[in-house]
């Protein structure tokens, strides 16, 4: 029941967006690099295959999870980079980083889409940075152990 009303919210979501995007800079930027996405990363990425999938939400984000794409490289992976965010900050500061062979957007979340996008990439290696940890931002007192 959950995915329901969450697939639900991401309809009104993207609805938002397109309804946003002559007045709203980010909007407009979200709309407008996504569009023709599937088909830039067929072209970029061919059949896929040994690829590191780096998915970054935004700027601070990709700063947290830098170290760990500059150490790959330093590591001498052979493994290709695929960089994704999902907002137009992190993309539009860093869609020209040359520690990722690519950087892209992510799809709109969907069943299809994401289905379509690994079937494309077929990444053997996932991360995902998070920045938030929700349990830690309640404001619990720390105790001293005696």
């Amino acid at each position: 029941m959950g995915v329901f009303f969450y697939n639900i919210f991401l309809a009104l979501y993207r609805l938002a967006l397109f309804v946003m995007r002559p007045f709203h800079s980010k909007a407009r930027m979200m709309v407008r690099g996504r569009r023709q996405l599937f088909s830039q990363l067929e072209a970029a990425i061919g059949n896929g295959g040994d690829i590191i999938w780096v998915h970054c939400a935004s700027l601070g984000e990709f700063e947290q999870g830098r170290p760990l794409i500059d150490a790959l490289r330093k590591m001498g992976t052979k493994q290709r980079i695929l960089l994704t965010f999902f907002s137009p900050s992190g993309y539009e500061a860093k869609k020209n980083y040359d520690g990722a062979d690519w950087v892209f957007y992510l799809p709109f979340d969907s069943a299809r889409n994401a289905k379509r996008f690994l079937e494309l990439v077929q990444p053997s290696l996932v991360i995902f940075v998070k920045y938030e940890f929700p349990n830690f931002s309640i404001g619990q007192p720390h105790r001293k152990e005696q």
